[in-house]
Parts: C-alpha cells; structure tokens; sequence
C-alpha cells in the first residue's frame, strides 16, 4: 500500500469519527440546485460556493465541459432530485487549454505513460505500445475559455432532456483570486424560457 492509500483511509477514520447527524440528510440537495466544474485540484466548489454537506450537486470533469455524461447527471439532478437551477463554471489557467485533440491523440497512440510539459508544449515520456483508441475520443480542449463556456451552456439550454425552465449561469473561475466572473453571454443563453 501507497503513503497517499494509508493517508486517505486515516483522514476517512477521522472523518467518520465526527460523523454526527450527517446520516440523516436527504438525498435531494438541500438548495436545490447544481453546479458543473472542472475537476482541478486547485477548485473547491463548497468553498467557493458556500457549500455544506447536503446543499447541492457538484458535477466535475475534466474542463467541466457538458459532456454526455454531464448531461445526463443534469438531467438526472433535475428530474428526480429537484435542483431547480444550473451553474456551470470553467476555470483560468485550465490544462485543458494547452493540448488539442490531435496532441491527445498523438502522445496515446506514441504510449499509455504520462506525458511531460515544457515550454516547446507536451511530449511522450514512455516507451511504446501506446493506443490508436484515443482518435474515438472527443477530449473537448478547450481554445477560448470564454467561449467554452458560452458552448457548453448553449449546449445544455437546447439539449431535448433540458426543460425550459431551468435557468443556467455561465462563470470563470480565477484561480488565482478565488473569485467567480459571470460570463454575461453565457448566462444570457441559460436563460430560462
């Protein structure tokens, strides 16, 4: 077992400790809504949110794109836990801004290592055999973070499972402030109907 295994399972035994009457809250988020975010470690919804246990879904993946899958736990968080509005909320200084699909592609199909960045951009750190199963893909980089989030918003607002009636707010989050910048466009598009 890893350092970071036996960490984790000690912060849990602690966690669990302190418990308390969280095993009574319901499934249904308490403030009824959900947000859509980037899974960079360097985010954390519930504080720059005002989060509690119990208050709200927190959807995360990589770039926080509306991806099928986000979609589907939208439309889920909607239909049959009762949030009632939608953030999405992509971030400054995303790692998914600085590779395209065909450089994803690319350094899978050269091996399935981690790959490295410097200046001149990412490279292959690994010896072969790497995947072709990566061109099957849509990684959804990111070229404008502003406009990726005006998309995913757009995206969200015409999906056929996406009732008018939710509103959905588009926001950047700065990682180096903390604060939340509404994409005015976005939230134009997320308006309800």
């Amino acid at each position: 077992m890893s350092q970071i295994h036996d960490e984790v399972l000690a912060a849990n035994e602690q966690y669990a400790a302190d418990f308390g009457d969280k095993a009574n809250l319901p499934m249904p988020p308490g403030r009824h809504f959900a947000i859509l975010t980037c899974m960079d470690a360097r985010l954390d919804p519930a504080k720059y949110a005002g989060l509690a246990e119990g208050d709200a879904h927190v959807i995360r993946n990589a770039g926080g794109r509306a991806s099928d899958d986000a979609i589907r736990s939208l439309v889920i968080s909607y239909k049959l836990l009762g949030t009632r509005e939608w953030f999405v909320i992509h971030h400054t200084d995303c790692g998914m801004e600085t590779f395209t699909d065909d450089i994803m592609r690319g350094l899978l199909a050269s091996s399935l290592k981690a790959a490295t960045i410097d200046k001149s951009g990412w490279h292959d750190s690994g010896e072969g055999p790497g995947s072709t199963e990566g061109n099957y893909i849509d990684w959804l980089t990111i070229a404008d973070n502003e406009q990726s989030v005006v998309e995913d918003v757009q995206r969200i607002r015409h999906h056929p499972l996406v009732p008018g009636d939710i509103p959905i707010y588009g926001y950047i989050y700065d990682v180096k402030s903390g604060k939340l910048k509404e994409v005015s466009e976005a939230t134009k598009v997320g308006k309800t109907k």
